[in-house]
């Protein structure tokens, strides 16, 4: 469960991490009375559940209230990873000094916490990986002992910090692990946390992603909370509806399968001949033929998606079914984006039927299949 930057800070403050004073927003006036409040220049921030704002033009500095509204209504207006932006943060505009990287996450090769920091923040954890790794410093937390104070310490020392800082910046490790303990987070991380000129730090942001499986040792939060999951965009929420395993990569091919460990293989395939999915698409066991057609029309409203590989292994699943579906969705949706059906298993001679008498083509294997559908991409690029 992702919290948003608001719902984080809410929790930041009941432990006593220091972040910058503001209020939210639902309305360009709301935010102009956030500024007032303030009484200083401020940064009016998208919630929206997405990574990149800035680059994406949700977050903008403010001088005045006035300008605070003008900022305010150009952000609500936006659609951020296409996910709407129904609310702002008005903050205080910190007068920066220095921007840090504070952040704790499951290392599942490791299978323990690890506590990561960076004296350079502002900038995504994996792009600062890949460019400065030197710059990171990772300590893991004994599961037996937890994160201790000394460790801390040391974490703010690693990271060049001297005097009053040590203990001010590893206060600030310590007190967000104690969040993780407290609500069983799989991520948390400050990007940036704000070294201020005049030598305090504050979260300048926060982000708090809980685990799903512990919830219900978190209902007062839930209960609290009282929203629905905004996270979704509306293909999302669509699979979702349909009980299928919907993911949203970068490629340009969708995967359409039914069984998670097939999908998870054809996308393997895919990317084995050249190519990058864009869509992971579990149909589920069973899928009946207004399933597949659903499936199809749900993975051909993603903008990026420039050739379907639908690939079947028919057990409970019926390759007849899935072959009126296929059809179904071509002659109702008025599809142009290039197809590739490999389909194998219960009633396959009959679904090949159905496809060879439609005119539409089908091959036998899975590594045909990947093969012929980024061969297509290329030619339609």
């Amino acid at each position: 469960m992702k919290l948003f930057e608001h719902e984080a800070k809410d929790i930041f403050r009941a432990f006593n991490l220091p972040t910058p004073p503001g209020g939210l927003a639902k309305t360009p006036k709301e935010a102009r009375e956030r500024a007032v409040e303030v009484g200083k220049p401020v940064a009016v921030k998208a919630m929206v559940l997405a990574g990149k704002r800035g680059k994406a033009g949700g977050v903008k500095f403010a001088d005045t209230p006035q300008e605070a509204e003008k900022r305010a209504e150009e952000i609500l207006k936006m659609r951020i990873n296409d996910l709407p932006v129904s609310a702002v943060l008005v903050e205080e505009k910190l007068n920066v000094e220095q921007e840090i990287y504070a952040g704790i996450t499951v290392d599942r090769n490791e299978r323990k916490y690890v506590v990561i920091g960076s004296a350079s923040g502002g900038m995504s954890i994996e792009e600062l990986a890949e460019k400065s790794p030197e710059k990171i410093v990772k300590m893991y937390v004994d599961p037996n002992l937890g994160f201790q104070p000394y460790e801390a310490r040391q974490m703010a020392i690693s990271m060049g910090f001297k005097g009053k800082a040590i203990s001010q910046l590893g206060s600030f490790f310590q007190k967000l692990w104690n969040i993780v303990e407290a609500y069983d987070v799989e991520l948390t991380e400050i990007n940036p946390l704000i070294l201020t000129k005049e030598g305090k730090f504050f979260a300048a942001d926060a982000r708090l992603n809980i685990d799903d499986n512990s919830l219900f040792r978190h209902k007062a939060m839930i209960e609290k909370l009282k929203r629905e999951p905004v996270e979704q965009n509306d293909r999302e929420r669509m699979a979702t509806e349909h009980d299928m395993a919907y993911v949203e990569l970068d490629g340009n091919i969708a995967c359409i399968c039914n069984g998670a460990g097939l999908t998870m293989a054809t996308l393997d395939a895919v990317s084995v001949y050249g190519g990058e999915a864009s869509t992971f698409l579990d149909l589920g066991g069973g899928a009946d033929a207004e399933r597949v057609e659903k499936g199809i029309e749900i993975a051909l409203m993603y903008p990026k998606v420039k050739a379907i590989l639908v690939n079947i292994m028919g057990g409970i699943t019926r390759c007849d079914e899935v072959a009126k579906g296929i059809l179904a969705a071509r002659d109702e949706g008025e599809i142009t984006t290039p197809m590739v059906i490999r389909m194998v298993g219960t009633n396959e001679e009959e679904g090949q039927e159905i496809l060879k008498e439609a005119g539409i083509p089908f091959l036998k294997t899975m590594e045909e299949a990947a093969s012929k559908v980024v061969e297509l991409v290329k030619e339609v690029a």
